[in-house]
Formats: structure tokens, sequence, C-alpha cells
């Protein structure tokens, strides 16, 4: 019996809104600390990586993974793209937590945090890796690494790029153009201290009785029209989201209020990034919903929303929901890789590095949900590539797990689970924009491994 993310009571409680559920947005991992990017119309967000086995009833994580869309209803799997183990001068094996990333001048700049020692920095030459350590130590040096974690970075108008992090100061660093060194000649050996006042983070009473900031961590510093923006952690445990704006990336903050009340499925932590892409707003930010409520094994979520007139930001909801409406529809006439999915339930996804990423463990009854099809005039056959394991079938059906059934994919068992061959099917003729859900249905091992699928 193979480890499911989502358990049956889980399910049973979630069934009356499966069919609508957006939230959380991958299902194969526990993924939190979302940092999206745009770039070149696809939205990557970049993520912390909690482990499917708690040690020591902690935070469990050991690399930095992947998942982009180009409609924010479907997501791509990328695997992970970096890991502890990219440091060669450090012997961390645990630690590896929140990432941001960022383009400059066709390269991309991963900067992470390792617990206890620090903020790194990885660079590449695509998004998704492979990133490689350019400089052979921590990026930041400063004598109260414990608390250097979740960098966020951002450029002002003039193309100088901003280093934000900290728990449970605020600090910043101005990064030189190289982005993998910073000016020391601001700040202390180029390290800015902000002061943490009630005007510039708000204020709260603390455990000891005594006023304190609400900020505590996990800082998203971005620029939106003529406003910067520091989106954070809030208000200790269990965590808010709240906000404070300033006219200039180096300041003065000053404190606008919550973001994101307190809800039953989110986790103690919390940790938010915002973008906007094709004209709509985005909110992304981590729960505890596919682990029925443990803290450290949470997972990313999603939100639109729209900013109020003068710039402010609306109180938001989180929601099982998620995203309503997509962006884009998915191009079914195209190779479309298994790993994109809008919900899935059972299957995980793993990589070799013959076939990149793909989907396994998939059990009889496991479904892939992928959202907002465009069949156009219709398509009359179905394609996938496949490993056999024990063999199966694919049911494609529309708009439900229980739908239309557009046809039958029968995978035999070929005897070869390393063996990539494709396989197809007729399928009935359907027109027009659909939610696509491929049911896997078979005996009781583990049926196949699916690379790609496409219509024709």
């Amino acid at each position: 019996m193979k480890n499911r993310i989502i358990t049956p009571l889980l399910i049973a409680l979630l069934l009356p809104m499966i069919g609508f559920a957006q939230n959380p947005i991958v299902q194969t991992y526990f993924t939190a600390d979302p940092a999206p990017m745009v770039y070149n119309g696809t939205v990557y967000v970049y993520t912390s990586h909690d482990e499917d086995s708690t040690v020591n009833n902690f935070f469990t994580m050991y690399d930095w993974r992947c998942y982009s869309s180009k409609d924010m209803v479907n997501w791509t799997d990328h695997g992970a793209v970096a890991s502890l183990k990219n440091f060669t001068w450090m012997n961390k094996t645990n630690g590896a937590w929140a990432p941001q990333c960022i383009e400059r001048n066709g390269k991309f700049y991963l900067y992470v945090p390792i617990h206890g020692e620090g903020i790194a920095v990885l660079v590449s030459d695509s998004p998704t890796g492979p990133f490689s350590d350019p400089i052979g130590k921590r990026l930041v040096d400063s004598d109260h690494i414990w608390q250097d974690i979740d960098p966020t970075v951002a450029f002002d108008d003039k193309g100088q790029a901003y280093l934000y992090w900290g728990n449970p100061g605020l600090w910043y660093v101005k990064l030189n153009e190289d982005m993998v060194s910073y000016d020391k000649t601001v700040g202390d050996n180029g390290i800015v201290s902000i002061e943490m006042t009630p005007e510039a983070f708000g204020s709260k009473e603390g455990r000891d009785g005594k006023p304190r900031t609400t900020y505590t961590e996990g800082p998203w510093f971005y620029k939106r029209n003529n406003l910067y923006y520091m989106v954070y952690a809030a208000e200790g445990i269990p965590e808010y989201i709240s906000y404070s704006t300033a006219p200039s990336a180096e300041g003065p903050w000053t404190y606008k209020g919550q973001i994101m009340e307190r809800a039953d499925h989110l986790a103690f932590t919390n940790h938010a990034g915002i973008i906007d892409f094709n004209g709509n707003s985005y909110i992304f930010y981590h729960d505890q919903a596919l682990s029925k409520g443990q803290g450290f094994k949470r997972s990313v979520s999603v939100e639109q929303f729209s900013y109020n007139a003068d710039g402010t930001i609306p109180l938001i909801e989180p929601t099982k929901e998620g995203v309503k409406k997509s962006v884009s529809n998915l191009k079914p006439f195209q190779k479309v890789e298994a790993e994109t999915i809008a919900w899935s339930e059972g299957v995980k996804t793993t990589s070799d590095n013959r076939t990149g990423i793909y989907v396994t463990n998939i059990d009889d009854g496991d479904y892939i949900k992928v959202r907002s099809v465009d069949f156009g005039k219709g398509a009359k056959k179905f394609e996938v590539r496949a490993a056999v394991m024990d063999g199966g079938e694919i049911e494609i059906r529309l708009d439900d797990k229980d739908g239309l059934l557009l046809g039958t994919c029968e995978i035999p068992n070929t005897g070869d689970i390393n063996a990539w061959k494709t396989f197809s099917a007729k399928v009935n003729k359907q027109k027009g924009i659909h939610d696509l859900y491929f049911v896997f249905r078979g005996g009781d091992g583990e049926l196949f491994k699916l690379d790609y699928w496409k219509f024709k």
C-alpha cells in the first residue's frame, strides 16, 4: 500500500468540493514558501520542499523545487532544481528554507537560505536549472547567520537590485551588477538594518507583555506602480500575512495592515509571494490542507485578487477553490508533459537522466485533472508515452472524474518497466473547452509510468 499524501479521511472531507478544488496547486509533494517569478509569458514558482517523513518533529527540507504555468490553473513539475548538495563549503544535510529567483541579463539567480548557515546564491542559464554555486561560500557575510533566512530580491527604477531578508529583524544589501556580491560601502560592511518601529510594521503585545512590531519573517519585496511593497509573515505563531509600503526601495516603510488572516487549514507558519500576470494579480501562500493539519508538511496555494484604487491590498480569503478562471487554454494537439496537473489524487512525480520528469506511483482509481483544455473542432485519437509495470488502462473523461467517457487507452503489460513506448486509442469527437480527466484503472499493483500525452 503506497503512502498517499491525501488520506482516505481527508478525501471524504473534500469530496463535496473535489471537482472545484484548485488549492493546493501541487498534490504530488509537500511544498512551501512559494516564490513566483514571471518570465517570458510563464509563471515559475520556486518552493521549498517538506519531506513526506519528518525528522525530529521539525522542518525536514533538503532541496528546492520549481513549477510553471502559462494559464494559472495547470502546473508543470520541473522537479528539484537545486539542493543542499550544491554547496560543497558546508556540511548541512537539512535546512533548505524559503528561496527566491530573479532574472538579470539572461541569467537566473536563486537566493536560498540554509538554516544555520546564512544566505547563499546559485545561478543558471535557465529558470529550471541546473543551478550551480558561483562563489563557493555564503553570500551574506553577517554575524547573525541563524537569523539570515527568507531572502527576497527586486529591482528599483534605476535597475539597482536589493536583497532583503530576516527573522525577527529585517536587513538588506545593495547587490552589485553581478548579482553574486554586494556593495560593502553602505551600512555595516554593506548590511543595512531596518528600524523596526510601530509606524513601519505595526504593533502588537509580545509574549512578555511588551509591545513589538508585527513583523516576524518571510518578507516579499516588490515594486508596483509608484509604490514599494514589503509583504511578510506577521504576529508570531500562528502567522498572519501583513504588509507595509514605501516611496523608495530603502523606505521609509509605513504599516498598512493585514492581507490574510489566520484560517483553520493554514499552517502555523506562512510565506507569501505576489505577482501580476496577464492583467491579473495573484498571491501565493502555503497551508497544511493536504497533510491534514501537520504544520511541518505544507502545500502551496494561490488566490487571485485586485488592488484597491489607491494601491492598497484588500483582505484576501484563503480558499480551496483558488483561481477560478484560467488566463489561457491548454492546447492538447501538441505534446503535453504528463506532470502538467491542475489536480491529482494518489500519483507522484520523479525523474531520471534519460526521461526527465514523469508521473509515477499510479494505482487503480488514481486520476489526473487538467483544466481548460481547448479541443477546438474535436479530436479523433489519443496518444500517451508510458513505461509499463503491471499494466492497466486510462479512461479519458470530460469535466468530471465520472464525466463523459471519450475513450479508453489500453496500456498492456510489456514486461519491461524501463522501456518507454507509445500507446494510442480512438476517442469520440468532442468540441470546445473542457476539463480533462485521466482516470487510471487496473489491478492491485502499480500500473505504469507516464511521460507525456497528446491528441490528434
